[in-house]
């Protein structure tokens, strides 16, 4: 076996440097955590030809049982994200004639879903009167999510620029996210970076429903390139100030708290119960196929299970 006695934090930081120049700084960020924290800790001094099925499974059961920084179990998606990543570093190795006797193929995790709260459509309603009971542009960013679909990320990104008035449309060009800064103190720090979409699909134009083009009139003073959640062009909100504003409204609403992105999830939710075919919605939400849309943001309500269990009856 060519170059088996290669050390594997070897290999990860050659692979780092490569992935630095084909990825988003935003994806480096995620990658460059994961193996900093997780992979070089434990596996960094494992050997090439060491890297056997079994020591990665073991690594694997590790993290799920007490991985993380302070000794606990890491959550699924995490530790599959980790997998994921090993498999990739592996596959780059076997370019450079380094080859690891591992068959991730018999490395399997149990499907790791979190559940989501989907508004129950009183629960909407609540939060819907709150929202339109004045013109606050953060409340609009809200409603934008609820009835639109858009990310949070979206949502603090989006200009003026972006509402087509004429057409009726709304342009999603660029998200907004905080991430580590990985040149300042070693990562200690963070910025905040507006960019393209996640996807080429990410990039889309939505119709605005009618009663958010009313809305988004509130806009009319503001300069072009000024941000929708503050009218203004040198003063924007980012998604952790913005999540924070969505659990305020949701305690003066005297709701639980949910995640923001609970709204996404809501928003398709409704449209399927509204009878949309699955292409649109697909296409609205910006995903790259209609599975990701029914695998992952399709749910059932209480309220549409029970309208299902009613007509249910017995046969005369």
């Amino acid at each position: 076996m060519v170059n088996e006695n290669m050390e594997f934090e070897a290999i990860v930081r050659q692979w780092l440097d490569n992935v630095r120049l084909r990825v988003k700084e935003s994806s480096y960020v995620k990658y460059n955590n994961l193996v900093r924290n997780h992979i070089l800790p434990q596996l960094g001094s494992v050997k090439a030809g060491q890297m056997t099925t079994a020591v990665v499974e073991a690594f694997v059961q590790d993290k799920l049982s007490g991985g993380n920084l302070r000794g606990e179990a890491l959550s699924g998606k995490t530790v599959k994200d980790i997998l994921t990543l090993l498999k990739e570093i592996c596959r780059y190795a076997s370019y450079w004639d380094v080859e690891f006797p591992c068959h991730f193929e018999l490395i399997r995790l149990k499907n790791c879903d979190s559940q989501i709260h989907i508004l129950e459509r009183q629960e909407q309603r609540k939060l819907e009167k709150f929202l339109m009971s004045d013109e606050s542009l953060t409340k609009t960013g809200v409603l934008l999510s609820l009835y639109m679909g858009l990310r949070l990320g979206e949502v603090c990104a989006l200009k003026k620029e972006n509402i087509i008035n004429k057409e009726e449309l709304l342009q999603v060009r660029f998200t907004m996210q905080r991430i580590q800064d990985v040149k300042m103190s070693g990562g200690r720090k963070t910025k905040i970076i507006v960019t393209e979409p996640k996807s080429s699909c990410s990039r889309r134009d939505i119709p605005i429903p009618f009663f958010l083009q009313e809305r988004l009139k509130t806009l009319e003073k503001s300069p072009e390139n000024a941000y929708v959640l503050t009218g203004t062009a040198d003063k924007f909100i980012e998604p952790r100030t913005m999540e924070n504003i969505f659990k305020r409204y949701l305690r003066e609403c005297r709701m639980n708290e949910i995640n923001y992105h609970a709204l996404r999830h809501t928003f398709a939710t409704r449209c399927i119960e509204e009878g949309f075919d699955i292409k649109s919605l697909s296409e609205i939400l910006g995903h790259a196929n209609v599975n990701i849309t029914l695998n992952r943001y399709v749910h059932s309500s209480m309220e549409q299970k029970r309208k299902h269990m009613d007509r249910l009856c017995v046969s005369p």
